[in-house]
Order: C-alpha cells, then structure tokens, then sequence
C-alpha cells in the first residue's frame, strides 16, 4: 500500500491465501480457468487499477496435498495417544486444563488446528478432521496469483511471474547480509554516514559478486543456459537443470575439461598467481618483476571477466 503513494514507481507483489480464495468464492477464479494454460489474467474491483495473474502449478498442488496429508495423520496419531492416555488415568484422571495443554502442544507442533475440531469435557476428549476445512484448502492447492501495478504494455503477464520469482535473488541477498557471507557485522563505527557508507560497500560487494558468479558460470557449478532457457519455458513450471549442467555436476569438469570450483574455490585458484620482485645478488642491481605464468584454469577466468 505504501507502494501506491509513488505513481512512478512500478512494483509486483503476490495475493495472500484469503484474498485467493475470496476470488475464487466471488466466481474469478472458475475451476476451467486453467484447462488449457498454468497462468492467466484475472480482474478484480477489489484491486483497481492492478493486474492479476493467476498461476496453477501442478507439482505444487501435489506436493502441498502430500505434506497435509501427512502432518494430518500425525496430528491425528498424536490426538488418539492423548485419547488413550486420558482413558487409561483412573486413579488419578487427567483435568480438562491438562488434556488441552497437550492438545494445544499437538496442534502447536503440526499446525493442523485449522484442520481439527475438538472439545474436552469430563476428562474426556472429543475430536474430528474437519473435512469441510480440508477441502476448502484442497481447493486453492497449487494455485498462487501474483498482482502489479506495471501494465500490460511494458510487463506481459509470463515476464510478471518471471520477475516475481526472482525475488529469490534479493531475499538471497537479504540472508547473506544479516548472515556472514557479507561480512557485515561487527561494524567499528559510531556515526550514521559512516554506517551508511559500510552497509553501502558491503551491498557493492555483493553485486560485484553476483556478476561475478554470472560471468564465470562456465567455471562454476552453476547451470550457465539457465538465464536463456528461462525466457523460453513455462515461467509457471518449476525450473529444470540443463544437460549441460547434469553433465558438469556429474563429471566436475567444465566443457573445455577444467575443474568445476565454486567461488571460494575458484578465487582461492586465482590468488596463486603473483608478481615475484627479483633483484640480482650485486650491490647496486636494479629490481624487476616476473608474474608466475597463468594456469589454464586462470586464464579461462580472465577471458570470461573480459580482463
């Protein structure tokens, strides 16, 4: 919403659960709306002036059923223990308090309450698989709509969902931030510019290195056709590594035959190289320099940074 105060400036953002499946009880969102196609635009009066694009992904939906399902039956599992222990106490019964602690523990671990009617009474508890629940979320399975402000003219609706999933890239960036990768903290200052200023080299740096790791994909193990292949398959559809990539993961070695590295590894290789000061055993000699000869793998490098 914040957002919206900037006219000039263009954003895309995603629907939350509730605001789906309002669409989809208001009629928008129709179960033949994806019969032919994972991805098609849906309007709303709700979000005026906005495009939403709705996105169906089968591996998605098996793979939420699945996980459901299993937390289910171990909600389930966990509730009859509770079942059973509360009947086994004769001599010393369970109290209502005690049975919805340990209801509330299961449901807290599994987060399937949303999913599980129950009630304690007597010492005793009751409980059923809400069906009605479980179907209502069936329903939105796989299903995940993706809104912006950009129109149709500048952003089409596959290029819409390919940007918002590239906001992996910038929540990577995030963690390596707040985690070591960035070497952010401990910071040495005290003023706001200088904060500012560390924060702002340490953000540099690491769009040095996603360049970096752009350009030198071929040395890396890193899927070099993903960016091309990307514009041509379903932006829908998870993405798939290529041959080319399967073949350096299974082999290590690049196209050419050099070692596949990492990053870490790679620049660790290039810092074998370096500039000996030689001078003659004469007083008085002048100094020179000689740089150790490129390794194949060095040079490979250089040519892909264009040094």
């Amino acid at each position: 919403e914040a957002l919206k105060e900037h006219p000039g400036l263009g954003w895309i953002s995603a629907l939350r659960s509730a605001d789906i499946r309002k669409l989809r009880e208001d009629g928008r969102l129709p179960a033949t709306l994806f019969d032919e196609t994972g991805l098609a635009e849906v309007a709303s009066p709700e979000f005026p002036g906005e495009r939403l694009v709705a996105c169906f992904n089968p591996a998605l939906c098996e793979e939420r059923g699945r996980k459901r399902e299993a937390l289910l039956q171990a909600t389930e599992k966990a509730l009859e223990k509770i079942v059973a222990q509360a009947a086994r106490r004769k001599r010393k019964p369970l109290s209502d308090e005690e049975i919805g602690f340990k209801v509330g523990k299961v449901l807290g671990r599994y987060k399937m309450g949303k999913h599980v009617r129950w009630e304690v009474a007597s010492g005793r508890l009751i409980w059923r698989r809400d069906e009605e629940s479980v179907r209502r979320e069936k329903d939105l399975d796989g299903i995940y709509i993706v809104r912006t402000s950009e129109p149709a003219q500048r952003l089409s609706a596959s290029d819409t969902v390919r940007a918002y999933k590239g906001l992996a890239s910038v929540e990577r960036a995030f963690r390596c931030m707040k985690g070591i990768d960035l070497k952010v903290r401990p910071i040495f200052l005290s003023t706001s510019p200088h904060v500012r200023a560390h924060f702002f080299l340490c953000m540099l740096a690491y769009y040095v290195e996603w360049h970096m790791r752009r350009d030198l994909a071929p040395l890396l193990f890193e899927d070099e056709d993903l960016p091309s292949s990307r514009l041509s398959r379903d932006p829908v559809a998870p993405a798939r590594s290529s041959e080319s990539a399967k073949a350096k993961k299974a082999t290590r070695r690049t196209q050419d035959g050099l070692e596949v590295h990492s990053l870490d590894t790679l620049l660790a290789a290039l810092a074998t190289q370096c500039r000996n000061t030689c001078r003659m055993n004469v007083k008085g000699s002048p100094a020179f320099y000689r740089t150790t000869d490129a390794t194949p793998l060095q040079l490979r490098a250089y040519q892909l940074l264009g040094l």
